[in-house]
């Protein structure tokens, strides 16, 4: 009798919930149930179902569940509710195909990455699943929810109501660890890129910690100057010197023939005097990363973001100290490298003379020679961010007549493809920037004969 009654006013609440509160449980358990497949994917990865790990997996499936419900229930009020729960389906979906189909996760660098693609990349990432699967389970459930989902009859009363269900929700997340602490424990230190995976509340911690980070950057700050203890040392032979430094774009050591790879992917360098440094390590898996990292004073361990902005990189204390730089790009951008450089944009045919569906890593070396000449007596620093191996279109980082390796993956639906047709491609890939680092060589070989010996000092 005593634990009927308990029961009873523990969901008396639930009964008196609005239509719109039972609503926003609604959507909660349908963005659970669509959303968050690599969620549980991962979580059954560490604990196969079995009746051993079963009370455990119960347990975990309703501390993210309920998590999501109290999310919706703090944020979604009066009238603009339904078009926060439309937002959210549409995001919700998207975040989960991504995260399903590349494993990615919607993290602070993820959401650079996002915020940063050009429209070349956006369209390549662009899919038929991705659309299907948008429409499926973001837009028309979207659409539904605003066409049909209730108004509130008495906002206060509505608000207290919501208030005392997320309290019973929060009491009933203590209950669910309380039997599995040690569990928890052990799944949260040890598992923490698995809850990273939690769709859509991890991608709206990501989303308020990037504008945190963005807000900071934003603030203004003097510039710090980096090595200004640096002196330029007059060169041996009295000459001026010219570097051109290629950034290439996910291009694997373990995938250069160079290295010991069994196919040949790089024919043309094989004939070249070239040392091939196999065992280097990038600061990031992103660009947003790894570009601004390679340039900074600070490290791989010890980079930040916010700090490398707010201070002169290696671009900087060279072009300071009287060094000629040139950035010429057919990625996305120097990502904040080149900002106080000559920079120059070949991801388009107004400068890319080679473009031909995609503009082509050849074209910028047209006219590089002119632009050496023109300047003889100086010092000379050229960097040149490839577009490389970008995926995962790896079949449009090639021409036609460098599909030596075939049958290749003709889709940006990785997972529509064999291992051999994946491989085939992204080897090609490689195979084309054998050739354009070759013609690099070939131009360097040929400028500098004609480099006059620095005078005058």
């Amino acid at each position: 009798m005593f634990l009927n009654k308990v029961f009873q006013k523990l969901v008396a609440p639930f009964r008196q919930s609005s239509t719109q509160t039972r609503g926003i449980l609604l959507v909660t358990a349908f963005i659970m149930l669509t959303g968050n497949f690599s969620l549980f994917e991962r979580i059954f990865e560490i604990y196969p179902l079995s009746l051993y790990h079963l009370p455990f997996l119960v347990s975990l499936a309703l501390f993210y569940s309920i998590l999501c419900a109290i999310f919706f229930l703090l944020i979604s009020h009066g009238k603009a509710t339904r078009w926060i729960l439309a937002l959210f389906l549409i995001l919700a979906s998207q975040t989960a195909y991504y995260m399903d189909k590349f494993g990615v996760i919607i993290d602070v660098v993820m959401m650079d990455n996002i915020l940063q693609t050009n429209r070349q990349e956006f369209s390549g990432l662009m899919t038929g699943n991705l659309l299907v699967r948008t429409i499926l389970f973001g837009l028309i459930p979207a659409w539904l929810v605003i066409k049909y989902f209730p108004k509130v009859e008495n906002t206060y009363e509505d608000f207290k109501s919501r208030l005392k269900i997320s309290g019973l929700f929060l009491l009933a997340i203590v209950l669910i660890i309380a039997p599995f602490t040690s569990s928890y424990f052990s799944f949260w230190r040890e598992h923490k890129i698995t809850r990273f995976y939690a769709n859509p509340t991890y991608t709206v911690y990501s989303v308020i910690k990037y504008a945190t980070q963005q807000i900071n950057i934003a603030k203004i700050v003097p510039l710090k100057l980096m090595a200004q203890d640096a002196v330029m040392r007059e060169s041996p032979s009295k000459r001026t010197e010219l570097m051109i430094m290629v950034v290439g774009e996910t291009a694997r050591a373990d995938r250069f023939s160079l290295n010991g790879y069994h196919r040949e992917t790089n024919p043309l360098l094989a004939k070249q005097d070239v040392v091939s440094l196999s065992n280097v390590t990038s600061c990031g898996t992103s660009t947003s990363v790894s570009v601004p990292c390679m340039f900074s004073s600070l490290g791989r361990k010890g980079y930040d973001k916010e700090k490398a902005l707010n201070q002169e990189n290696a671009l900087d204390v060279l072009f300071d100290h009287g060094v000629q730089i040139l950035w010429r790009d057919n990625n996305s951008d120097s990502k904040g490298v080149a900002t106080r450089m000559k920079y120059e944009d070949y991801k388009s045919p107004t400068l890319n003379p080679s473009c031909e569906g995609e503009c082509r890593d050849i074209g910028m070396l047209s006219g590089l020679d002119k632009y050496i000449a023109a300047r003889k007596s100086k010092d000379i620093l050229i960097v040149l961010h490839q577009m490389g191996n970008h995926g995962p279109e790896y079949y449009r980082r090639y021409p036609k007549e460098f599909e030596k390796f075939k049958p290749m993956c003709m889709t940006g639906e990785l997972q529509d493809c064999s291992k051999e047709e994946i491989d085939n491609s992204y080897d090609n890939a490689i195979l084309y920037t054998d050739y354009f680092l070759s013609n690099v060589i070939d131009l360097l070989k040929k400028t500098m004969v004609h480099m006059p010996p620095l005078c005058c000092m």
